[in-house]
């Protein structure tokens, strides 16, 4: 059976009630799966908190040394072990790890004309057999979007876009993208279907903007890289196969 990618947005993660319903919902999938996380809004807390404002470009964070820090603190610590706990707690054989971990997830600096992005990276590869590997035996990976630099440096890399490069790199059937919506939305209702052509229309118009450009962005890539469906949607869309799906053409 085919592997499918699950990535699960920051707001999510930190909403008890939404965890409490992810692992039973993932178990019911019954297939093998990897999942893949993001944090952004515990990030941008601790960043305050740490008098840090938080910058962003195209939805992405531009990330300065001082917040890599809080980064990897977050991301790798608490946001991943939070939701290993909550699969253990259900019976599925999790394991929380971060592109760091036997170079998983290899970057580089993201490139920009105008904006220093600093430590904020690109993926420039994954080994996907240590992740085939981890399914064979039945476990699940977890993966904190932290990524090894060629300069054995840390780098901050968008979940979405490491999402979409495992997905690859596996030979996953699907991949999902859980957000805090059921789908794009046009006049407040989802979209179920979505072309190349018609996101970017969207895209050019604004009624896809923000946060939301990654995800859609990364969606059109899985396909182009051979991923056959990609699929925007909440944790209600996970179970009953809802979302916005994304799909080559409209043949």
């Amino acid at each position: 059976m085919q592997p499918i990618v699950i990535k699960i947005g920051g707001n999510e993660i930190d909403d008890p009630n939404f965890l409490l319903q992810l692992a039973p919902t993932i178990k019911g999938l019954n297939t093998p799966t990897v999942i893949v996380h993001g944090g952004g809004r515990e990030i941008s807390n601790l960043q305050k908190v740490m008098g840090i404002e938080p910058r962003y470009l195209d939805g992405v964070r531009i990330t300065d040394e001082p917040s890599l820090a809080i980064v990897e603190m977050v991301l790798c610590g608490s946001v991943n072990k939070r939701l290993v706990r909550h699969l253990l707690a259900e019976g599925i054989d999790a394991l929380g790890i971060s592109g760091i971990d036997r170079g998983l997830v290899r970057a580089e600096k993201m490139p920009h004309p105008t904006v220093d992005m600093e430590f904020t990276g690109e993926v420039k590869s994954v080994r996907g057999e240590i992740l085939l590997d981890f399914l064979k035996q039945g476990i699940t990976p977890v993966i904190a979007p932290v990524s090894l630099g060629s300069d054995n440096h840390s780098y901050n890399v968008n979940a979405d876009h490491v999402a979409g490069a495992v997905a690859q790199a596996i030979g996953a059937s699907k991949i999902v993208f859980l957000t805090n919506v059921e789908g794009v939305l046009l006049n407040d209702k989802v979209i179920p279907t979505l072309t190349r052509e018609k996101t970017l229309d969207l895209i050019a118009d604004n009624t896809i903007f923000g946060g939301m450009i990654p995800k859609v962005q990364t969606a059109l890539s899985a396909l182009d890289s051979g991923v056959p469906q990609a699929v925007i949607t909440n944790l209600t869309g996970l179970k009953t196969h809802g979302g916005t799906v994304f799909t080559r053409s409209n043949a």
